[in-house]
């Protein structure tokens, strides 16, 4: 039986057979003869076969290890010149260093990092997580953190969201919420209620009613390409994926807080029951904002959370508000424009609280091109560590490696459904918008 290293020499050789054929075809400006693409399905076939094989060594190795708790000796010489028991205790210097480790052990003469394997042993347990050929290897927590960290601050939704880690066994998190639909008398905070009373009256009972928030972790996987030579500067890979991978992954997760559809990923507030949806006006032309539009939703937005509102807006939108007035007995003031008008700053900000354009808002006209939001009324779940795996097939023809990112998160709002307030007919909620007009 062939060892790992000798099946992941043949793969790679497979592969640039396959690279070599498709090469001659290009030259000869040709189509694969049908007997070339019988030898590719031979070869594809082949390549799975061994990739199978391989991670099952591999799931086989991994258990062996946590089973005897000892340090496996490298598959080769400790290119590095790190003794084992040395690596065993240092961490890596960088983020760069690390990324470039699990290049290596997912090569086709791989050689593993001690570091690497102590951090596949420490790994969280569940959906394979630990084992290379499945999961990947975690980052390093400082480096893990630091990712996340860049990854939320590129995004303007879901740095505003309430985030709560869950535990390194725990793949959800259960929450009790209130189960509250209306505040009139007698089913304020979902059954809870106060009474006046006189000496010697009777005192009535009530309790709340309570309602389960389940939230179950989500996969959230990146990847990025990295060429050749960039795999041989440290330094320069990690500020390559420092700022691929935050900027992706930051707009991914504000776009699943907006517009989630609650499977395999985030419910979004756009599809959430609770959203509260603001109709045009009478004889509203189409693709337009109306003053009247921004009153009324901030009139549906939950008083309590005013304070903590954003206005989300897709930046079609900004020509409307820069031209929206109000009438004042013959003449008009604008509603956007500070005093010194389009020559003086903006406000940016609608009865004082901001104006942020952002990608994932829908276009001009459409319903969600103008969302008014208390995110804190969000929450978000995550398992803090990243893992990170690589490839050398999936771009092997570029002479490029590729990078998969697992982040494990998920979330939704707190609010089951809009609110009837104590008094009056209008629903409230911490999340309100625009609806079409069209």
């Amino acid at each position: 039986m062939k060892t790992i290293t000798e099946m992941r020499e043949e793969v790679k050789n497979l592969m640039q057979n396959l690279a070599d054929s498709k090469t001659r075809c290009i030259q000869e400006n040709r189509e694969p003869s049908g007997e070339e693409r019988r030898v590719a399905l031979a070869v594809l076939a082949r390549v799975e076969e061994l990739e199978e094989i391989i991670n099952l060594e591999l799931k086989v190795e991994a258990t062996e290890d946590r089973l005897t708790k000892s340090q496996r000796a490298p598959m080769k010489p400790n290119l590095d010149g790190i003794p084992d028991a040395q690596a065993k205790k240092d961490s890596f210097k960088s983020f760069g260093e690390q990324i470039i480790a699990v290049m290596r052990a997912g090569s086709p003469s791989p050689y593993v990092d001690p570091r690497l394997r102590t951090s596949m042993r420490n790994a969280v347990t569940g959906l394979s997580e630990g084992i290379p050929s499945d999961g990947g290897f975690l980052i390093q927590p400082e480096f893990s953190s630091e990712l996340l960290k860049r990854a939320y601050e590129t995004g303007q939704v879901a740095s505003r969201c309430r985030r709560i880690p869950v535990g390194d066994n725990a793949n959800g998190l259960k929450i009790n919420g209130i189960d509250e639909t209306s505040r009139v008398t007698g089913s304020r905070w979902g059954g809870v209620r106060a009474y006046w009373i006189g000496e010697a009256d009777d005192k009535t009972a009530s309790k709340p009613k309570f309602r389960q928030i389940e939230l179950s972790l989500k996969k959230l996987i990146g990847l990025c390409y990295a060429t050749d030579e960039l795999l041989q500067d440290a330094t320069a890979l990690e500020a390559v994926m420092n700022q691929a991978f935050a900027e992706e992954f930051g707009f991914m997760l504000d776009d699943a807080c907006i517009n989630g559809t609650g499977a395999g990923q985030p419910l979004g507030v756009m599809n959430s029951p609770c959203l509260v949806s603001v109709a045009k006006e009478d004889a509203q032309l189409a693709d337009t904002v109306e003053y009247a539009n921004i009153v009324k939703m901030w009139s549906r937005c939950y008083a309590r959370g005013r304070t903590n509102a954003v206005w989300f807006i897709n930046q079609d939108v900004e020509p409307q508000l820069f031209q929206m007035g109000i009438v004042v007995g013959m003449g008009g003031t604008p509603v956007y424009l500070p005093p010194g008008g389009a020559s003086g700053q903006p406000y940016g900000t609608l009865f004082g609280r901001p104006v942020i354009a952002i990608e994932q808002c829908q276009t001009l006209g459409d319903a969600g091109d103008i969302i008014l939001g208390d995110f804190s009324q969000y929450i978000l779940i995550d398992k803090g560590g990243v893992q990170s795996a690589s490839s050398i097939h999936v771009r092997f023809v570029n002479d490029e490696s590729v990078f998969r990112f697992v982040y494990r998160v998920d979330g939704q709002p707190i609010w089951n459904s809009a609110l009837t307030p104590f008094k009056g007919s209008n629903t409230l909620s911490p999340f309100v918008r625009l609806a079409v007009r069209g």
